[in-house]
């Protein structure tokens, strides 16, 4: 059973329905739907007004957190250290290191480049 709203109501809800030509002429409807329809929403307004104390602890006390606060905090943190960490350790797979080593390897292989001359650590300045 519908409850009782205006007649107009349902049709200009209704999303699978055109509004009439009649509805379009007619002003007066659109007027009555803004002023006589309930909300199609539960409950009253989430709107908190404005108390001017910051995170909404008045001053002089002191904030108590909630139970997921501490989790949040440590896995949040805990999961860009982890991120961290593994970009910084993360092996080196650009193709420019490989054609250095392959190059230097080949090198070696034909006698072109000795041993001492291959490593970088053993070069002096």
């Amino acid at each position: 059973m519908r409850p009782s709203l205006p007649a107009g109501v349902f049709r200009v809800l209704n999303p699978l329905t055109r509004p009439t030509l009649s509805s379009l002429r007619n002003p007066s409807s659109a007027r009555v739907l803004l002023s006589t329809t309930p909300s199609l929403a539960s409950g009253d307004s989430h709107y908190d007004a404005p108390t001017g104390n910051l995170f909404n602890v008045p001053p002089g006390e002191t904030y108590k957190k909630e139970g997921w606060e501490t989790v949040w905090v440590w896995g949040f943190f805990g999961s860009l250290g982890l991120a961290a960490a593994a970009y910084v350790f993360k092996p080196n797979t650009a193709i420019q290191t490989w054609a250095l080593e392959e190059a230097r390897r080949r090198l070696e292989v034909e006698g072109i480049l000795a041993d001492d001359e291959a490593a970088p650590s053993s070069r002096r300045a």
